[in-house]
């Protein structure tokens, strides 16, 4: 039987009992001993049966704890690998960048280098032609200006 079965028939013994003036009732009192003892015998049931509700609700409840800080570990731990992820992306892009202007910046002065040394060769080779020029028109004009001389024989 449960308790709350025992407990009814207490409740029942109570109210078989003979009525007395002044609020008395008269109940057999043997059978109220025996629901008596029939409860004592159920209790430590039931209370084992809480007892162990109580602890495996502690086990659970220990279990969830353990398992959520778990869970919190493991999100700190990636949110720690993330954010050191996202710095060695920063620190690459950052490099790649530098990378990129000390690129361009050494190109740049390359393109001058190379501009400045063919306007220099142009420069020579204008001003070794012009001088080459001066001379053709010098010796044509001295060659137009001398007065011919006997032919040769033959």
């Amino acid at each position: 039987m449960t308790l709350d079965e025992l407990l009814e028939q207490f409740d029942e013994v109570l109210d078989s009992g003979i009525k007395i003036p002044g609020k008395k009732t008269v109940v057999d009192i043997e059978k109220l001993r025996a629901v008596v003892d029939d409860i004592r015998l159920n209790i430590p049931a039931e209370i084992k049966q809480a007892k162990g509700i109580v602890a495996d609700r502690a086990d659970i409840i220990a279990n969830a704890k353990r398992e959520a800080d778990a869970v919190i570990r493991s999100a700190e731990e990636r949110a720690r690998a993330i954010v050191a992820e996202q710095e060695i992306v920063k620190m690459a892009q950052e490099k790649a960048a530098e990378i990129i202007a000390n690129a361009q910046t050494k190109s740049r002065e390359m393109r001058k280098a190379a501009q400045d040394f063919v306007d220099d060769i142009m420069r020579r080779a204008d001003e070794g032609l012009t001088a080459n020029v001066a001379e053709v028109r010098k010796t044509r004009a001295a060659l137009k200006h001398q007065v011919p001389t006997a032919a040769p024989k033959e």
